[in-house]
């Protein structure tokens, strides 16, 4: 079992610290910046074991090499990206599996935001790290890939499990909801969502992670029925 801490960065960005109960290896997901993560750990014991990494993004990976060199971590991402992404110990692609101590997580391979995206799915706690392909309320841009490879992405997501809980990279949900209420305004789940979200912001709680279930009845990009829809709501989105 793997317990979750978030770790804000940057302006909107998370970092996710993950702890393997069993055996109490530690994990940290897409360190975009060292110096919260150093607090985090160090204030959960100094102990740093893997850095996982879902993409390339500066603001995914720029505190990488100084979180290996202060705590002596490997780092996990994917062999697709190698050559962009700071010197992997592992590289990984679709159907591995990464150890955390006990706890299993499955490689996705998820493009549309970036050609070499992947995601970490944790299926005995029900978590997904998704980076920046699934955003709650939205999906990432299509910077690298196209609409029928985010879409293929977000299906692999939908299969999950109702109860899994999806930890995006970014703080978005509020803007997102912003948009989602616009193109989808008779979505009553997707009115219930984004009050709650205006509740969560104005107390100044963070609105991730969610759950899969909520993303499915509320999340425009999640219900695309094919591709086209998909690429559309994007463009829109990207106007917004």
């Amino acid at each position: 079992m793997i317990t979750v801490q978030a770790v804000p960065v940057l302006s909107d960005n998370y970092s996710w610290l993950l702890r393997d109960s069993a055996s109490g290896t530690v994990a940290i997901v897409d360190p975009g910046e060292a110096s919260p993560v150093i607090a985090a750990i160090e204030a959960g014991g100094g102990r740093l074991d893997l850095i996982l990494l879902t993409h390339h993004h500066g603001d995914h990976i720029a505190g990488t090499d100084e979180l290996r060199a202060r705590f002596g971590a490997k780092v996990i991402g994917a062999a697709a990206d190698a050559h962009r992404l700071p010197k992997l110990d592992t590289a990984v692609a679709a159907g591995d599996t990464v150890a955390v101590g006990e706890s299993r997580a499955r490689v996705l391979e998820t493009p549309g935001h970036t050609r070499g995206h992947i995601a970490y799915v944790f299926d005995a706690d029900h978590a997904l790290f998704c980076g920046d392909t699934l955003f709650s309320l939205g999906c990432g841009r299509l910077l690298e890939g196209t609409a029928a490879e985010m879409f293929g992405s977000l299906a692999q997501f939908a299969a999950l499990p109702s109860e899994t809980l999806v930890y995006c990279g970014h703080e978005y949900t509020e803007s997102n909801a912003r948009f989602a209420l616009h193109a989808t305004p008779d979505n009553v789940a997707l009115q219930a969502f984004a009050a709650g979200v205006k509740q969560k912001r104005a107390a100044g709680e963070a609105t991730v992670p969610s759950r899969l279930a909520d993303e499915m009845s509320a999340n425009p990009f999640l219900r695309a029925p094919d591709v086209a829809t998909l690429a559309d709501l994007r463009s829109r989105k990207d106007k917004f």
